[in-house]
């Protein structure tokens, strides 16, 4: 199984940004995707996450209304969009898989940076 992000980069506060998580090797009909960043200095957080069977959604209170995780099948890939981006959402975001048997696969991560 392997679990790639990409879409991150440099953006201005209030923009967007749009990251995708593109998985191999394992069929997204069950287990869930959840998306964690780290800042520098920082424990690395839980942002938003879904379970693939059901579409249920979950996200962290400070992402509440600007961020929205969605996955599409066909494309075996999750994605991040992620709106109204401020500096405070600078930080590495990491893509995890975690499959039916709650094994997780992470990817290697992509950086955002929010910046003027």
């Amino acid at each position: 199984v392997q679990v790639v992000e990409s879409g991150g980069g440099l953006v201005q506060p209030g923009g967007s940004l749009k990251l995708s998580c593109a998985v191999s090797g394992f069929t997204m009909d069950y287990g869930a995707i959840g998306w964690f960043r780290q800042a520098p200095g920082k424990e690395r957080e839980g942002v938003s996450a879904i379970l693939t069977s059901d579409g249920t959604r979950y996200s962290a209170d400070s992402v509440k209304g600007r961020f929205a995780i969605s996955i599409d099948k066909a494309r075996n890939t999750a994605y991040l969009q992620m709106n109204n981006l401020q500096p405070a959402d600078s930080a590495v975001y990491y893509c995890n898989l975690q499959n039916p048997a709650d094994v997780d696969y992470w990817g290697p991560g992509t950086q955002v940076t929010v910046s003027s």
